[in-house]
């Protein structure tokens, strides 16, 4: 939403554009557009799925605007990484959860004390 807020224009790029961008645009910028970013036969299929029973996101008027402009990550409730499930219920699947939250304040206060890098 800071290009609305810069050029003073809330006009400027809808939510579709902004999701095109961050799914076909993301991919394509990475070199993987014809792998991933879009639901099509021979791509990976990343999804995920909201829980739209959220007083924030009711009523819901536009999918597409709700998703870009009100969803938060605590309203993904299924995600599928390549066609797999990974979170269901909002519970993470994929990995163990206190390992993952283990390394992440571990790499935090490596990165706090400026000592993160390959070696370490």
């Amino acid at each position: 939403k800071l290009h609305k807020a810069r050029l003073l224009d809330p006009t400027v790029m809808d939510a579709r554009t902004v999701i095109t961008l961050a799914t076909r645009g993301g991919a394509e910028a990475i070199g993987l557009g014809e792998k991933i970013g879009s639901l099509e036969p021979g791509k990976q299929a990343d999804i995920i799925i909201l829980d739209a029973n959220r007083p924030h996101l009711t009523p819901m008027h536009s999918p597409v605007s709700h998703t870009v402009y009100a969803a938060r990550g605590s309203d993904v409730r299924d995600v599928l990484v390549a066609g797999r499930l990974c979170v269901a219920g909002g519970e993470l699947l994929s990995l163990p959860l206190e390992d993952v939250l283990t390394q992440a304040i571990a790499i935090g206060r490596k990165i706090k004390l400026g000592r993160l890098s390959g070696k370490n």
